[in-house]
């Protein structure tokens, strides 16, 4: 089986290069936006027609939250044009997607973990960019699975873990969000379950949640990072008003996740175990 692979150079990318390895009978093809712009339709549907995979984890998207409210434009070209630009190459080609997607498609006004079939009102261009390059794929390819995944940290790509790593060892004080509640999920274990989702036979087709279990807040998220580094860090407690990010995030986004859970057969493990 051949897996197209867009966005290789993000953090999940470089997620499912780490065990691609331990996945023999699937032939990945890692494709970075220079080979694969998911806003140039004639590149994408002349390297689909060339390789022919059986799926595609589109993976490409512009993630820059804050800095989408600056650049609406560009935000959808790549998160709502690019995906249905992906969905129509694989289309042509009979290729499968499995297209990761986020927590912020929700505006947190639940208080229980948002099932895949929950009302979405993104709060956010990020948000909304990501929710229509959702309906695009829906529209155009019925064979489509997509995950929608929250707070995602690695040892790759710019992300809160990583982040927190180099000023803890840098002995700033800092001030983390206290009022956003929602689940980190490891981006190793979030690219086993794309991997798992493909190699079932019979799978339904649809939206699926994945994360890894324990809500938490970013700024108990930062406490638990720093004591598994064993860094000693002066930390305040402090609200979204107060912090004065350009985009609204959800204060509570919590994915319930068990629909994936019963489809893998697996238990969604903690992320504290990863850290």
């Amino acid at each position: 089986m051949v897996i197209a692979v867009t966005g290789a150079e993000g953090q999940v990318g470089q997620a499912i290069r780490s065990i691609a390895d331990g996945f023999p009978d699937l032939t990945f093809l890692f494709w970075s936006r220079r080979e694969a712009d998911i806003t140039n339709p004639e590149q994408l549907n002349k390297l689909f027609q060339e390789n022919q995979p059986n799926w595609c984890i589109n993976l490409a998207a512009y993630t820059a939250v804050d800095k989408a409210e600056s650049e609406p434009d560009l935000a959808y070209d790549i998160n709502a044009s690019g995906a249905g630009n992906v969905a129509s190459a694989c289309k042509a080609a009979g290729t499968k997607i499995i297209h990761l997607s986020t927590d912020f498609v929700f505006d947190g006004t639940k208080r229980s973990p948002y099932l895949e079939t929950d009302t979405t009102n993104p709060l956010s261009v990020y948000g909304r960019t990501k929710l229509e390059g959702e309906q695009k794929i829906q529209q155009v390819l019925p064979e489509h699975l997509i995950v929608r995944a929250s707070w995602i940290f690695s040892e790759y790509g710019n992300n809160f873990y990583k982040t927190m790593v180099r000023l803890g060892n840098e002995g700033r004080q800092l001030r983390i969000v206290n009022d956003q509640i929602g689940c980190p999920t490891y981006a190793v274990d979030l690219a086993r379950a794309l991997l798992a989702l493909i190699s079932q036979s019979d799978l339904p087709f649809g939206i699926y949640h994945f994360a890894n279990s324990e809500e938490v807040t970013w700024f108990d998220f930062a406490k638990a990072i720093f004591a598994a580094k064993s860094l000693s860090v002066d930390i305040t407690p402090i609200s979204s008003e107060e912090f004065g990010a350009p985009a609204q995030r959800p204060s509570y986004s919590v994915l319930d996740t068990s629909k994936i859970s019963k489809v893998l057969s697996k238990p969604i493990q903690s992320w504290r175990e990863f850290l």
